[in-house]
């Protein structure tokens, strides 16, 4: 490769490089679903990734299964559902998007789980169908 030629490519290859470097320093992504509205995400003061830690030491032996941010109530909150090896259902933890607290835990049985996959899944076709875009 002659000279010209290497310095030509060096810029391309500085620019990819500094493009990947932030998601290499965020560290691997968590495996499970997550539902992070960026118009939310900007008004919570405490990261999913701590909301998460928090929901995670509440419910011990659970895996967090997905997480979605939302806004119930008046309160932004990170709404966590954490699966417990052994036992049917589901533990639900919601833990405050600006202070970080446990506002409170709910187990949901097989069919209220069902149930609110359903009534999601409604919503989330009302709002593809109204909305236009994606």
């Amino acid at each position: 490769m002659n000279r010209t030629m290497k310095y030509s490519l060096l810029p391309a290859v500085l620019l990819a490089a500094a493009a990947f470097a932030p998601l290499s320093a965020q560290g691997p992504q968590p495996k499970y679903k997550r539902d992070l509205p960026a118009k939310l995400l900007k008004q919570a003061t405490v990261s999913e990734s701590d909301a998460a830690k928090t929901a995670a030491a509440k419910i011990p032996n659970a895996t967090i299964q997905a997480v979605e941010l939302e806004n119930e109530g008046g309160a932004l909150i990170y709404s966590y559902e954490l699966k417990v090896p052994g036992r049917s259902g589901i533990e639900e933890v919601n833990v405050n998007a600006k202070t970080g607290a446990v506002v409170n835990t709910e187990h949901e049985g097989a069919r209220a789980e069902a149930q609110e996959a359903r009534t999601e899944k409604a919503r989330t076709h009302r709002t593809k169908g109204s909305a236009g875009t994606w």
